[in-house]
């Protein structure tokens, strides 16, 4: 419990009365902790759309300044005619010299970092092992994985230097838990993500920065749509069908949303969550198994 807590009932057992101001005094210093500091400056990987985005905009709404880069130009442009405070770069995130733009932007956009949310991801392709192209593979590998050293090797230094609780969110999947067949080059960056958060959390944890992964389930949207499919026409069933089957897996029998993950992102960058780094967050109503 509490000390706080502990401290009000001793109060209350001393003195037989409720100390209804310094409760609410208590409980709202406790809810304030739960809020994302104002003016953190904040860099979202693919931010352009889906949890991104969501991630993004659920950020610029507790004042925190953010920067996001993306490889889609129309979605950058269409979350800056929607959100003008959020600046952005588009970029591939595999492409070093991308990057390096991307970190020029951002330091003249912001000046300094506080949270990096490493969101970059794509599904890869579906099929047997013996059916993959060397090609997708590394594609897969390129994106999902190395895009994560590149943007954490640039990150760090800046997170270093930071004092308002800094903060690296790796984002990973349920697919970094648990096995997914027909899906081995996805599942295979997952894993290596949540290795290399608990990696970065050891190395960076004495110097104050905090890292931290977020694992989210079946995520409503149009990728998901994708990815179920993929995997219908994979398994010769209709789309229907294998979406059912994915539904059966969750304990909750429900999707998750990009706003589930956002506010996991946000009680992460909190005072709130300042003992919390090496975990591995899973966002998925329980997936049971893939």
């Amino acid at each position: 419990m509490c000390k706080l807590h502990i401290d009000l009932r001793e109060r209350v057992r001393d003195t037989g009365d409720m100390p209804t101001t310094g409760y609410k005094q208590v409980h709202n210093s406790l809810i304030d902790t739960l809020r994302p500091t104002p003016g953190l400056r904040v860099l979202v990987t693919a931010g352009a759309s889906g949890i991104g985005a969501a991630v993004a905009r659920a950020l610029r709404e507790t004042g925190a300044r953010v920067h996001v880069c993306d490889i889609d130009r129309a979605a950058l442009d269409r979350l800056a005619a929607e959100t003008p405070e959020i600046t952005t770069t588009m970029a591939d995130a595999s492409v070093p010299r991308d990057v390096d733009t991307v970190f020029a932007d951002m330091q003249n956009s912001l000046g300094g970092l506080d949270v990096l949310v490493n969101n970059v991801g794509i599904a890869g392709p579906t099929g047997p092992v013996e059916n993959l192209q060397a090609g997708d593979w590394q594609r897969t590998i390129d994106v999902n994985l190395n895009s994560h050293f590149y943007f954490a090797s640039r990150a760090v230094p800046l997170l270093k230097a930071s004092r308002n609780n800094p903060c690296l969110i790796a984002m990973s999947s349920v697919a970094g838990r648990l096995g997914y067949a027909l899906r081995t080059p996805y599942a295979s960056t997952k894993w290596a993500i949540v290795g290399f958060m608990k990696s970065l959390a050891i190395e960076l944890g004495p110097h104050g920065v905090r890292v931290n992964a977020i694992l989210p389930g079946t995520v409503e949207g149009e990728r998901m749509d994708g990815v179920i499919g993929a995997r219908a026409a994979a398994a010769g069933v209709p789309v229907e069908a294998m979406r059912d089957e994915y539904l059966g897996k969750i304990s909750l029998r429900r999707m998750v949303t990009a706003d589930d993950i956002a506010a996991t992102a946000l009680f992460l960058c909190s005072p709130a969550a300042r003992n919390i780094t090496g975990q591995a967050i899973s966002v998925d109503g329980n997936i049971e198994y893939l």
